[in-house]
């Protein structure tokens, strides 16, 4: 296109050459001076052509911030699931713990019960063991103190008739309100030849029944 125009241009000016007069010459001066400014214009169009503006991927302010936004909201959702858990594994391992203890105090209390129930038997075997008992019917019973009588036999024994209940034998007396006492044969008294079926239980005169004289079943033990 610039070519096409100098054509013209030169063509006008030799056109202008043609003439002698200075009117003509003049004429010719301008013309080329105009080509001048126009291949000027050309050129300053070609080096400086119109700008456009453009959005460089990366580098836009607002695409930026969603990124960073978007980013974030990733990382606090990461966060949370982490957190989450990191909760629920603690909270399984207080209840596997909570278990395992209640577990081990159930496991002790049956082994202290165990232990309480063994100990007890233990007990009630040792105060009363196995025994064999002749029930021999019903005695009367009366009682004396003998340290009232200046004897020191204690107050573990009983007197009766040797021919019924040698020396030596354990009897089981047991009243009509259910006590029981155990006694062991250890004397005899002048009652005994008149009346083989009393016994005269030695006991503090403090605690001597105040009926006196009562009845009891009386068994020879072993």
């Amino acid at each position: 296109m610039a070519s096409n125009h100098s054509q013209k241009v030169e063509a006008i000016a030799d056109h202008a050459t043609s003439d002698s007069d200075s009117s003509q010459v003049s004429a010719k001066s301008i013309v080329l001076s105009n080509h001048a400014k126009v291949e000027q214009a050309n050129a300053y169009s070609l080096i400086n052509p119109k700008n456009k503006n453009t959005i460089t991927v990366g580098t836009n302010d607002i695409a930026e911030a969603a990124h960073q936004i978007a980013d974030q909201k990733a990382a606090a959702a990461k966060a949370a699931e982490e957190q989450a858990a990191a909760e629920k594994a603690a909270a399984d391992k207080a209840a596997a713990e909570k278990a395992a203890q209640e577990q081990q105090a159930q496991a002790q209390a049956a082994q202290n019960a165990a232990n309480a129930a063994a100990a007890s038997a233990s007990s009630t075997s040792a105060v009363q063991p196995t025994q064999t008992t002749t029930n021999k019917g019903t005695f009367k019973l009366s009682f004396y103190d003998p340290a009232v009588l200046g004897s020191n036999m204690g107050y573990d024994g009983v007197a009766a008739n040797l021919s019924v209940f040698p020396k030596g034998t354990r009897l089981k007396i047991t009243l009509s309100d259910g006590t029981v006492w155990y006694r062991t044969v250890n004397d005899t008294g002048s009652f005994a030849a008149g009346n083989p079926n009393q016994l005269d239980v030695a006991m503090p005169n403090s605690q001597i029944p105040s009926a006196g004289v009562m009845s009891a079943t009386v068994e020879v033990v072993g």
